[in-house]
């Protein structure tokens, strides 16, 4: 019988990281679950056992590298060994850079980059002595293009980046057999809406097309079987990392014009609302935010992408029709 396969999540409790969680179970997976809050977790975990595969429960602070680090080693003795590590964990602060604190920029770092490098240091320990293994990145268009409101975030995706082509060089020039991928994801209706610490006037909202986890999700686990440099996911990621690199002082200008009321609903925000910076939000969230009704289910951009060759077959055939249709 075929071992199944061990997959680490971290921010696995809610939001995207659930939706990776139970694609991954879907395929029958093994997974450990690496979170803060204890009831997203066990509802994880149930979801897990509802496929047939094994859950674990790792409870703990991706900026706690020691402890990500012990987790590995848990998972291992208990599960066995990782073939799996996406990094998904994140938090972040909506409010403009003159509103904000080196406490609040020091815990986004900690959290959104830094525990994606305690996650990475904590797979390659383990996976190198094997010489094999997956280890995916999770980004964001924001990795490339800054955006108003969300400065500490984008910062800390931008360091992601800088990492990540880092070790993918190191790993070439070893030529170690271990697979890694950063997935550039769009705006997505996850719980972090409601979560992350907010001081605008208004509720925030996923700015511009938005996309559900599960579209997200699929596009992690089809990279993590693959030693592709980096996927997009969404036609709007496209747009801004490539229109980015062309005219970076358009997108300033386009910006500054719709990225501050393109990040909020017409809501008033409550500003006593709990948040998820320092502590979890109790409770078991799942995975979608509130924009259910505006929100995609698929991604023909990342479709296309997947099978670029049955495109070019696809382009071919029509301009042979074409020619032959002329004669």
């Amino acid at each position: 019988m075929e071992n199944k396969k061990v997959v680490v999540v971290t921010g696995a409790s809610a939001g995207l990281g659930r939706a990776i969680v139970r694609e991954f179970a879907k395929e029958g997976a093994d997974v450990a679950l690496i979170a803060r809050g204890i009831d997203g977790l066990e509802g994880a975990k149930r979801e897990v056992e509802a496929y047939g595969g094994r859950a674990l429960i790792c409870q703990l602070d991706v900026a706690d590298g020691e402890a990500v680090d012990k987790a590995a080693s848990e998972i291992e003795e208990k599960l066995g060994p990782i073939d799996v590590w996406v990094n998904n964990a994140m938090i972040s602060v909506f409010a403009p850079v003159k509103e904000m604190t080196p406490g609040e920029y020091k815990r986004v770092t900690d959290v959104t980059y830094l525990g994606q490098v305690n996650g990475a240091l904590a797979a390659l320990k383990r996976m190198q002595t094997r010489d094999q293994g997956s280890i995916v990145f999770v980004g964001s268009a924001l990795a490339y293009r800054g955006i108003p409101l969300q400065s500490a975030y984008c910062a800390s995706k931008h360091a992601i980046e800088g990492f990540y082509d880092s070790l993918r060089t190191e790993l070439l020039h070893d030529k170690s057999n271990i697979k890694t991928c950063m997935v550039q994801l769009p705006a997505m209706n996850t719980t972090q809406f409601g979560f992350v610490r907010s001081k605008l006037p208004r509720k925030p909202r996923p700015m511009g097309t938005i996309y559900q986890p599960e579209v997200a999700a699929r596009g992690v686990v089809y990279a993590s079987k693959r030693n592709h440099r980096e996927y997009y996911i969404g036609w709007p990621t496209v747009q801004a990392i490539v229109g980015n690199k062309i005219a970076p002082w358009f997108a300033d200008y386009v910006l500054a014009k719709t990225g501050f009321d393109g990040q909020m609903t017409d809501e008033p925000e409550d500003p006593k609302r709990s948040d998820n910076l320092w502590e979890p939000i109790p409770g078991d969230h799942g995975a979608h935010g509130p924009f259910d009704d505006k929100s995609w289910s698929a991604s023909p951009q990342f479709w296309a992408a997947k099978n670029k060759f049955s495109l070019l077959a696809l382009g071919l055939a029509l301009v042979a029709g074409i020619a032959l249709a002329k004669k």
